[in-house]
């Protein structure tokens, strides 16, 4: 270890080396860095680090230590109680500047305001920098200087501001320090063994800031001019598939936002900004609301008559519902740890409102199955398509899948894609195979019931279900 007390840096959601405010920071001190990235267990409740992000962490991290190397440094790894942790490193380095980037989540603001605390004991100071959203959470605020719960004023607030500051590069070099008994990243075994269900994640992302860069750059010259136009077709490769880059870090919200402004204005990218300030509101929603993951904003929804169906919930996980369109979303999750977004929100209404089985299943089924599992958008979407979050959808607003997937896969692609066995129906009848002639299933090697089940609700009834539940809540608010 070198002599000179070092600046500790502490990676958290912001697995990169540009635009890494944190990072500037300590290589303001002029001391050497130690790069630190502690995996802290402890979360609370379901909210422990996922399957599908286990597997991309692994390789983020990996990814980070490679780039970290050729500037001259090395990330130390260590697995425990952050707290404990840096008090431990505080005192064998000296160390009195601790930099890190700020979470929005409340587990991690508790872990940082003991962590202060207890580094303080030490003579050291931990300053937390902004390295995960586009603004200070309490920057934007209304009139009456509380936070937005409606979306439209909030983005409108964000874009009054003008726009996050330019990104800053990624230094040529990083004085390094260096500190023993560094875990190995493969002791952690984040990554699955057997089964080994992750050959479909494998084949379809680049963990690391330069798989960020390389997918954000290829967005942004052929998809982003069509993006209005296309990202509600899943068939279609319209999307930018960036979500697990941002929730990790490893491209900032303002690095795309300062890209998209490159290419001339239009549809796509206004829609593109606003997503981006969609997923800003989600952030901003848990920092002003902690009980966001676990209870609805709106509290009459906590009287929801659910209803405990275990059978259901097991055939929506596995993509085993009757209905195209819905199991191909849950077996494209599955087998890639992603979903295009309009299916997302088919999925969740038809778990919610069909099925009449409580948000926080869904949510937590996304939470461990996600490459881009964020606790703020998580929670806020569930809690937007359950009618019960802020700037909810209408209550009344239950997607029909059949409908939503004539509309949006018209040619049935997205389904023949993730749903095989129906690949032989034409665009006619494989959003509601139940409906077609024998000589159409036959023709297609298509069995109801047996190569393929049959919906386990009837979508009429389990309409109905939902609307008079939901207007009974109203009702009794």
């Amino acid at each position: 270890m070198t002599s000179a007390p070092p600046a500790i840096l502490l990676f958290r959601n912001d697995l990169r080396l540009s635009d890494h405010a944190a990072l500037q920071a300590a290589i303001g001190t002029g001391q050497p860095i130690l790069p630190v990235f502690i995996l802290d267990d402890a979360a609370p409740g379901p909210w422990k680090l996922g399957g599908a992000s286990s597997w991309w962490l692994h390789h983020s991290l990996a990814a980070l230590r490679q780039a970290l190397q050729q500037k001259g440094a090395d990330l130390h790894l260590r697995r425990g109680d952050t707290v404990a942790i840096l008090s431990d490193i505080a005192a064998r380095t000296r160390a009195t500047d601790f930099f890190a980037g700020g979470l929005v989540d409340p587990w991690s603001r508790e872990k940082d305001r003991a962590a202060a605390e207890a580094l303080g004991k030490h003579g050291a100071t931990l300053h937390r920098m902004r390295t995960t959203t586009l603004f200070n959470p309490d920057s934007v605020r209304n009139r009456s200087g509380g936070p937005y719960a409606v979306y439209t004023p909030f983005a409108n607030a964000c874009l009054a501001l003008g726009g996050p500051k330019p990104p800053s590069v990624a230094p040529e070099t990083i004085p390094a320090a260096a500190l023993a008994d560094s875990d190995t990243l493969d002791s952690w075994n984040l990554l699955p063994t057997k089964p080994d269900w992750a050959a479909g994640l494998r084949e379809t992302w680049t963990p690391g800031e330069h798989g960020a860069m390389q997918r954000a750059e290829d967005f942004m010259l052929h998809s982003l001019a069509r993006y209005d136009a296309l990202r509600d077709r899943p068939g279609e490769d319209g999307t930018s598939m960036l979500s697990p880059h941002l929730h990790f870090g490893e491209i900032s919200a303002a690095q795309l936002w300062h890209l998209a402004h490159r290419h001339p204005n239009g549809k796509g990218r206004e829609t593109f900004i606003r997503e981006l300030l969609w997923r800003e509101f989600c952030a901003n929603l848990l920092w002003h609301n902690p009980g966001l993951p676990d209870s609805p904003l709106k509290p009459e929804f906590a009287a929801m008559p659910w209803r405990d169906d275990k059978p259901a919930l097991r055939a929506w996980q596995k993509g085993r519902t009757g209905v195209p369109i819905v199991d191909a979303g849950m077996r494209q999750l599955w087998r890639t740890g992603w979903m295009h977004n309009r299916v997302r929100m088919i999925v969740a209404s038809f778990l919610i409102k069909h099925l009449m089985i409580r948000w926080q299943e869904g949510e937590a089924w996304f939470w461990d199955t996600l490459v881009d599992a964020d606790l703020a958008s998580n929670a806020g979407n569930w809690q937007w398509v359950a009618g019960c979050g802020a700037d909810a959808a209408p209550y009344f607003r239950i997607f029909n899948p059949v409908l939503q997937g004539l509309k949006f896969d018209p040619d049935g692609d997205y389904v023949r894609r993730f749903v095989p066995e129906l690949a032989g129906l034409d665009a006619r009848h494989i959003h509601a195979p139940w409906d077609a002639p024998a000589e159409a299933l036959s023709r297609a090697g298509v069995t109801l019931g047996k190569t393929y089940p049959y919906p386990i609700v009837d979508l009429a009834e389990g309409r109905a279900r939902a609307l008079d539940a939901y207007n009974r809540i109203r009702s009794a608010a």
